[in-house]
């Protein structure tokens, strides 16, 4: 009698609780689209190794991100269409860009993705939020804007613009009963965002424990260290040598550098294959 095929030849090797998800990714908020161009610098992993199945464990993922996909118009909104209507399950839902407030304006719409072919009508972000959210298996605010709002957050600004937290609610869960991930950056840091896009689809396949976060939503080990813990000029800090100029090697903090209270791992991680981050190039955080 035949045995039943083992996923990548290894008999060690388990299924994923899921065969397939999807990821219904959201750039129509306020935003540059900058965080999706950021995350095809990402190498551990890559969003190639995600997608082609190269990752051990992981089910068959299918990105829809209108940034990054080779499908336009009909052919790419079909997939959000499925999902509204119950069809497409399980996905996860990504949001890039601030979150207008569609009910202080007088009238149109701040940011809209798709029409509604029953009044031909767009789609505001916000009410494809309300649609998805709660079908989504996890929701994730990828980059600074999406997070907490970024700089349309700012007083003035006639969108009222917010964060996806502040929209949905800091303590709302999605129908799996994971909370809100926040991965903040301006952009996000690629292999921030596709590690904890990883974690999430090794606890969906049911491979890993619930992601752990802080109280701002963050993932733990990624946000657990300020910039000045991981800085190669934290010694000169501790010593009260301060660079007077850029181009120094000494501690920046007195040229205005917020490393002592910014949670953020770019001093260690670098920004694109561990090279850069604002303090190692020279730049105060």
């Amino acid at each position: 009698m035949a045995t039943a095929p083992v996923p990548y030849g290894r008999v060690t090797q388990q299924p994923p609780a899921v065969k397939e998800v999807d990821i219904l990714w959201i750039t129509a908020g306020l935003s540059c689209d900058g965080d999706s161009i950021s995350i095809t610098a990402a190498t551990q992993p890559s969003i190639e190794d995600v997608l082609l199945g190269a990752i051990p464990g992981l089910p068959k993922v299918n990105l829809h991100n209108p940034v990054l996909a080779y499908e336009v118009g009909d052919d790419f909104m079909k997939y959000w269409y499925l999902a509204d209507e119950g069809k497409l399950d399980p996905f996860v839902l990504v949001i890039e860009g601030s979150i207008p407030n569609e009910k202080i304006k007088s009238e149109g719409y701040w940011a809209a993705l798709g029409t509604d072919s029953k009044t031909g009508q767009p789609i505001t972000t916000c009410e494809w939020i309300d649609r998805l959210a709660p079908k989504a298996v996890a929701v994730v605010a990828c980059g600074t804007c999406a997070t907490y709002g970024g700089i349309h957050a700012m007083a003035g600004n006639p969108t009222g613009a917010m964060g996806l937290a502040d929209y949905l609610g800091w303590d709302w869960k999605s129908k799996a009963g994971l909370p809100i991930v926040n991965v903040p950056g301006c952009p996000v840091q690629p292999d921030n965002f596709m590690e904890t896009l990883l974690y999430l689809l090794y606890q969906l396949a049911g491979l890993a424990p619930m992601i752990p976060l802080d109280n701002a939503l963050r993932p733990t080990w990624l946000f657990g260290k300020t910039v000045h813990e991981g800085c190669d000029r934290a010694g000169y800090y501790e010593q009260a040598d301060f660079a007077t100029e850029y181009g120094s090697p000494k501690c920046i903090v007195k040229l205005g550098c917020w490393g002592p209270v910014v949670q953020c791992n770019v001093p260690k991680r670098g920004w694109m294959n561990g090279i850069g981050g604002c303090p190692n190039v020279g730049g105060i955080c």
